[in-house]
């Protein structure tokens, strides 16, 4: 990992937590110790039981949350992008992180240690309101999720996993604005990959998704959200 300059000042994520609290005059000296580092695509910058070392933001890029499963064979637990937090899961809880996380493409990441984190939420009354909300936030989604594996079949997890993507990262030009291989949404979608080709491969044939390469387009939303309407609570 390369060190980079991200500013905070001039981050246009609104959605960051700490981009949210940056009008505070306190926040100046916590984000003097920042850390910026630049990851290149599919390269790890947490590794799963490794010691924690804060927080990390991303400040420009995408990323995949990963959880080792059964077997040994890790799960997808989470994608993110600008603006969104990881590592939170270890975070004052433990000394090891919980997830491993990878760079789906060349990304800008701010890292802020668990020191100055600690520091900030015993001094910013603001800000641990804000991230207790959070925390509570997330824990309804995994809550969720795992009700969403026990319920939804096959074909309905891959049309969730593909909605979810859309919601999260949007389309251009009529495909998905992040590149994923077949394995990496059937390890997100709880499945093999050779059952995601075959659903990938019936929606095409239904003419609801249209594929180029690894590229994915959603064609008709309301359709796929009426196949799994049944489930609208375990929408991620």
């Amino acid at each position: 990992m390369r060190k980079e300059k991200a500013e905070c000042e001039k981050c246009v994520n609104e959605n960051c937590f700490i981009k949210k609290h940056i009008h505070n005059a306190e926040m100046k000296n916590y984000i003097e110790q920042k850390h910026t580092i630049l990851c290149k695509k599919s390269q790890q910058f947490i590794i799963e039981g490794a010691p924690v070392h804060g927080l990390y933001f991303i400040y420009k890029g995408k990323a995949k949350i990963v959880k080792t499963g059964i077997n040994g064979r890790e799960q997808i637990v989470r994608l993110t992008k600008n603006g969104d937090a990881i590592g939170f899961r270890g975070f004052g809880t433990s000394k090891k992180y919980l997830i491993g996380a990878y760079a789906i493409e060349e990304s800008i990441l701010c890292n802020f240690s668990t020191e100055t984190l600690m520091k900030m939420l015993q001094n910013i009354p603001e800000i641990t309101f804000d991230l207790m909300l959070f925390y509570a936030e997330e824990l309804n989604k995994s809550e969720n999720n795992v009700r969403k594996i026990a319920h939804m079949s096959v074909r309905e997890r891959v049309i969730d996993t593909l909605l979810y993507i859309l919601r999260k990262f949007g389309q251009t030009d009529g495909y998905l604005n992040i590149e994923l291989s077949r394995k990496e949404i059937s390890d997100f979608a709880g499945t093999t990959e050779e059952q995601v080709i075959r659903v990938i491969s019936s929606l095409k044939k239904d003419a609801l998704i249209k594929a180029k390469g690894k590229q994915l387009g959603i064609l008709k939303v309301e359709k796929l959200q009426k196949e799994i309407l049944e489930h609208k609570y375990l929408f991620k």
